[in-house]
């Protein structure tokens, strides 16, 4: 028994020997001269987009379609977020693109929000972690009766994102506060969100 696991352990040895790649200068001008290429996540120059989808795990509005307050009113929301450039040292300007329903009083409100969005740490830090905030406009498409068509947005986020899962592209996941004020009517919205989709980098 014990003299099979020394030859085993020979064996292996041997194996491990013969398939050693040879390091230093030398082999790393042989491994770049073959076509490889050293490849970083993020770097400061790089753009990246990122596809998302979710829906609204909690919400509240008040005033809105009627005087008291209701619950349950938000319901999905698909969007794009587009990384444009390092802001600082230590952040990232995003422009976020989104498009949100709503339920209110048997009706559906439609709405498309554009943001600036700060997220911290920047992208080419590589940490997994982040978290921002925004804030901007939105119009409805679809409003109920008398209501504002126009609202000011505003969003805190907490995320995880994974660079480069498979070749140029990722995923993340994302949760945190999505809320908006009527601007020309009373109604207000608060809004905790989950939502997930692929990261890509160019």
């Amino acid at each position: 028994m014990k003299k099979s696991i020394l030859t085993a352990f020979l064996l292996m040895g041997f194996a491990f020997q013969s398939s050693a790649q040879e390091v230093g200068r030398e082999a790393a001008g042989t491994y770049f001269s073959n076509g490889h290429r050293a490849t970083a996540s993020v770097t400061d120059q790089d753009h990246y987009l990122a596809i998302h989808a979710g829906q609204f795990m909690e919400s509240t509005s008040w005033e809105w379609g009627q005087h008291e307050r209701a619950e349950k009113t938000g319901n999905y929301s698909v969007g794009v977020t587009y990384r444009i450039e390092k802001y600082t040292t230590l952040m990232d300007l995003n422009i976020r693109i989104e498009a949100n329903e709503y339920e209110v009083v048997g009706e559906k409100p439609f709405k498309l929000s554009f943001m600036p969005v700060l997220t911290f740490p920047d992208a080419a830090s590589k940490f997994p972690l982040y978290f921002g905030a925004g804030a901007g406009a939105g119009v409805f498409f679809r409003q109920v009766k008398d209501e504002s068509f126009l609202s000011f947005d505003y969003q805190l986020l907490l995320g995880a994102r994974f660079f480069d899962i498979y070749e140029n592209a990722g995923f993340f996941i994302e949760t945190g506060l999505k809320n908006h004020l009527l601007i020309t009517s009373s109604g207000q919205f608060n809004g905790v969100f989950l939502s997930a989709g692929a990261v890509f980098t160019f």
